[in-house]
């Protein structure tokens, strides 16, 4: 008996932009992010903006880790040596397991794009409550980078060998035909 193909499994994903002096009109890192969930087929849960705030910030993720209907958060901005850039110490307390490799393979794609300023990013990945979490510069271009470099395949549970789909939605389930 053949093995049933694992189909693409959407995910409702939450974007979040920490800044400072960007409103909804001037945030091109979360078009950009939300432009690209919907093409790959997701759905966008929902949108926020908040200042580069660590207790703002919490209030937000914490609020959406507590909800079954978000999978996947997407943070864009204050991941930087900035004095104000504070989403790894907002971010990191909530997290239950970080997945390390997400910022070390993050670094060493834009690394090929920016040289060695990709040292400067502090972009990091965990679980919480059972919901991904991805912390990403706040530029465009990076956001880019860390979507079409590595959660897009994430995402999409026919990538292989792994992915994070089977741990958010557990395991594909075929329809049962009756005869």
């Amino acid at each position: 008996m053949a093995k049933t193909p694992t189909p693409f499994r959407p995910l409702n994903i939450n974007v979040l932009t920490v800044s400072d002096t960007r409103g909804l009109a001037e945030d091109t890192s979360g078009d950009a992010l939300i432009s690209m969930l919907q093409e790959a087929g997701h759905t966008l849960g929902e949108r926020k903006i908040v200042k580069d705030d660590v207790y703002a910030m919490r209030a937000v993720v914490s609020n959406w880790i507590a909800d079954d209907s978000a999978q996947v958060v997407l943070i864009t901005g204050g991941t930087g040596f900035y004095s104000r850039d504070s989403t790894p110490e907002a971010i990191a307390p909530l997290l239950d397991k970080e997945v390390d490799g997400f910022g070390e393979l993050f670094r060493h794609i834009s690394y090929q794009e920016i040289g060695t300023s990709t040292v400067q990013s502090r972009a990091l990945a965990g679980l919480a409550n059972n919901t991904l979490i991805f912390c990403l510069p706040g530029s465009t271009g990076a956001c880019r980078t860390a979507w079409n470099g590595i959660i897009k395949e994430q995402l999409d549970a026919r990538h292989r060998p792994c992915n994070f789909v089977t741990l958010l939605l557990g395991p594909y389930q075929p329809p049962v035909h009756e005869v």
